[in-house]
């Protein structure tokens, strides 16, 4: 029998309806000759509403109490999607990521696994049960329960089917698969019947919000293709781990980017690792980085992260900021990043040219680039990103097939 390791997401279980049609399309798998490992996410907005809960105790509530909070959200999803199956007849056991034997650092709001022991869930399937656990979860080694952060749900169901080597992993959403840019921008936007690995880490990292990448980085490193689809209607999906011959794949764009720009540093070495060693203890990343030019011994620093991180990096800098004598610390938190990804921009010149020409012809100002083998990216005005995306969408012709 195949091994099947499948996650839902929010919107797939957000209400009893829509529990019920997955518990059905579950059981269907099953039934079909699949053992069958199921992740869930927390219904709807739960995760949301229990967020506003905390702030309204504490504004400012300890990282490990928030995650022994948020963790309850899958729990419900997990044990309502078992209780379904059991009314269909099917043998099931909810298992919290604990019990499910995942491990992880103790990160809290943002860790990572560290290790999984597949001994329950052999167990539970070897007894012919369906296996539903609950996602964006584990234990460190303290015993405290930690959440994985944001996508947290996709990366444990590709970290499960990694290390029980899984037959199939699938992503189950509310889309019915990776678009060539997001379809609520461009219309005309066209479903990928496959993707690479490294294509969609590129996408997902400039802000596609389909697969998480940290997710797509586990499937690449244990070679576990993983297909999106719809749990909403029969459909094929997009097969994540398939090399393409595209010169360009997608258009991906991040609406949730801050911009922060330390004026006047001193130009002497050190400086960068003093501004940028408090972010990385904090665990808060740092994408596109752009030094100027020295200029009588100074110059300026700027680089950006995601909006949510705004406060905390503020703090942090600007106390670094006044030790090593910078003149001021400006931050902007209303950009947004847009991308052209695709493998064959390697090996052919001219995509960087074509892509500014679509921004100016589209009145987009241009305020950072950074570029990696297979990506272009643009750090733009928020307010512009829909102007973008469907200029540079048009300009590559990514509507055809």
């Amino acid at each position: 029998m195949s091994l099947v390791v499948q996650k839902y997401g929010g919107s797939s279980v957000k209400d009893v309806e829509r529990i019920k049609a997955v518990a059905q399309r579950v059981a269907a798998r099953q039934d079909a000759g699949n053992r069958m490992v199921v992740v869930v996410s927390a219904m709807g907005d739960t995760t949301d509403e229990l967020i506003d809960l905390a702030k309204q105790i504490a504004p400012r509530p300890e990282a490990r109490e928030m995650d022994m909070l948020l963790s309850t959200g899958e729990l419900i999803s997990s044990a309502l999607v078992t209780m379904a199956l059991h009314e269909l007849g099917h043998k099931a056991v909810a298992l919290s990521g604990p019990q499910a034997g995942i491990m992880t650092d103790a990160t809290f709001s943002k860790a990572k696994i560290s290790a999984i022991d597949p001994s329950r869930l052999e167990r539970e399937l070897d007894a012919g049960k369906i296996v539903i656990v609950a996602g964006f979860q584990g234990l460190t080694d303290d015993q405290d329960v930690a959440t994985l952060g944001r996508g947290g749900s996709d990366t444990t169901a590709v970290a499960l089917a990694a290390r029980m080597r899984a037959d199939a992993c699938e992503i189950l959403t509310d889309v019915d698969g990776v678009y060539t840019a997001d379809p609520r921008i461009v219309p005309e936007a066209r479903k990928l019947d496959t993707i690479s690995f490294e294509e969609m880490l590129e996408m997902a990292q400039m802000g596609a919000k389909v697969m998480h990448p940290r997710a797509v980085e586990l499937g690449q490193i244990y070679d576990m293709p993983i297909t999106v689809r719809s749990s909403y209607v029969d459909r094929e999906g997009t097969i994540i781990g398939v090399e393409n011959l595209n010169k360009v794949t997608g258009i991906a764009h991040d609406s949730d980017v801050a911009k922060i720009t330390v004026v006047g540093v001193p130009d002497r070495p050190g400086v960068a690792h003093r501004l940028f060693a408090p972010l990385a203890t904090a665990a808060i990343n740092v994408d596109t980085i752009v030094q100027n030019v020295s200029h009588e011994g100074k110059t300026d620093i700027s680089f950006t992260i995601n909006t949510t991180d705004l406060p905390s990096t503020q703090k942090f800098v600007e106390a670094v900021s006044r030790d090593l004598g910078a003149e001021r610390v400006i931050a902007n938190p209303d950009m947004a990043k847009v991308s052209i990804v695709g493998t064959g921009i390697q090996n052919h010149p001219g995509y960087a040219a074509r892509m500014f020409g679509a921004m100016s012809d589209a009145g987009v100002n241009i305020d950072m680039i950074s570029t990696s083998e297979i990506r272009i990216t643009v750090l733009i005005e928020r307010d512009r990103v829909s102007d973008a995306v469907r200029a540079l969408h048009k300009t590559f012709e990514l509507d055809k097939a």
